[in-house]
């Protein structure tokens, strides 16, 4: 591993998911911060935004002040639609530069999806076979991409559960159903805006009952294994700032043990040092896990034989965004995976 530090920048700092990946970045041995990028605020130090962050580092500056010819990383936390336009201007003209995109811009492999679940034109879509959807301990040789899309914070719960037994053709594909609750946190600073309800601190809601954007990314991973699987997904918010609670209920294939199942996973996931398989039917929950780039799994019983309930808890600021984006670049740059990490 080389003594030379990377040179990164972040583009929208003072989001939640901005603020969560500066403080962890902080504390990473092989980082250094060059620029703090936002649109507004400009001239202003980040520990404003959030005292969490203790270390001096540069005040927020428009990115148009970056000296790319230096930078050899650029995280992107902006809205739907953003980073797409700024690495089209930077992709070809500084080749060296690599990306690693926390919104939902290069998670679809194909343009014309985007623009189905996003109601939006790709601007850049003749970079997406550039670019990697990854899942840290489902994706292997992102290495050889420039553009990291990091998955959705749902998605990434979901995807660590399921992705395994399709693979091992452990479950029945038909009638799954997957309950996700998440802290308000996931929907961003102007959350009170998006969701118009009333006592939204207070309550618990639904919302993209028919069709939310993250189905896109779950359609396009799961059918890479198989095209039969059919699920409902259902996302809710809670009155609790940050963490999720994912509940998948599937039934498992005749002959097939919960004790199989579990202990499937439990291998499969043996050498990963984030994901731990706990045992069956213990429980689990979003303050085992908040604060952490951890995902617990835990494998449980119903009161009918071959029904099963399969829980999944993340902290959808850091395993299911910013934690992951650093999970990601240490593996894009050989590093320990878990450096810089807990």
């Amino acid at each position: 591993m080389s003594l030379k530090k990377l040179k990164v920048v972040v583009a929208g700092a003072t989001g939640y998911v901005g603020l969560d990946l500066i403080k962890q970045l902080t504390h990473h041995p092989k980082i250094s911060i060059k620029y703090l990028c936002s649109r507004q605020n400009i001239g202003k130090n980040i520990n404003k935004f959030d005292s969490r962050i203790k270390k001096k580092l540069p005040k927020l500056s428009k990115l148009e002040k970056v000296n790319w010819g230096e930078i050899d990383l650029l995280f992107l936390s902006l809205p739907n639609g953003e980073a797409q336009k700024v690495i089209k201007k930077l992709f070809n003209k500084y080749k060296h530069l690599k990306f690693i995109d926390l919104s939902a811009d290069f998670r679809l492999e194909k343009a014309n999806n985007y623009k189905i679940w996003y109601n939006k034109n790709h601007k850049a879509s003749k970079l997406i076979k550039y670019s990697k959807y990854s899942i840290t301990e489902l994706t292997e040789n992102i290495n050889k991409y420039r553009i990291i899309a990091n998955p959705g914070c749902y998605p990434t719960s979901i995807q660590l559960v399921l992705i395994p037994l399709l693979i091992k053709n452990f479950i029945k594909l038909n009638n799954i159903t997957i309950d996700s609750k998440s802290g308000y946190s996931g929907a961003g600073k102007s959350f009170d805006k998006k969701f118009k309800l009333k006592n939204i601190y207070s309550s618990t809601f639904s919302y993209g009952i028919t069709k939310h954007r993250h189905m896109s990314e779950l359609d396009q991973e799961f059918h890479k294994y198989t095209k039969s699987i059919k699920y409902t997904f259902n996302p809710h918010v809670i009155p609790t700032f940050r963490g999720i609670l994912s509940s998948i209920y599937l039934e498992k294939k005749g002959g097939v043990s919960l004790v199989e199942i579990q202990r499937y996973l439990k291998n499969f996931y043996k050498k990963k040092k984030f994901i731990k398989i706990l045992n069956i039917n213990e429980k689990t929950g979003t303050g085992n896990v908040i604060n952490t780039n951890k995902c617990e799994i835990s494998v449980c019983s119903t009161r009918f034989k071959n029904k099963i309930v399969i829980f999944s808890v993340i902290d959808n600021l850091i395993k299911g965004a910013g934690g992951q984006a650093i999970q990601n670049m240490n593996k894009l740059y050989n590093f320990k995976e878990n450096l810089g990490l807990k």
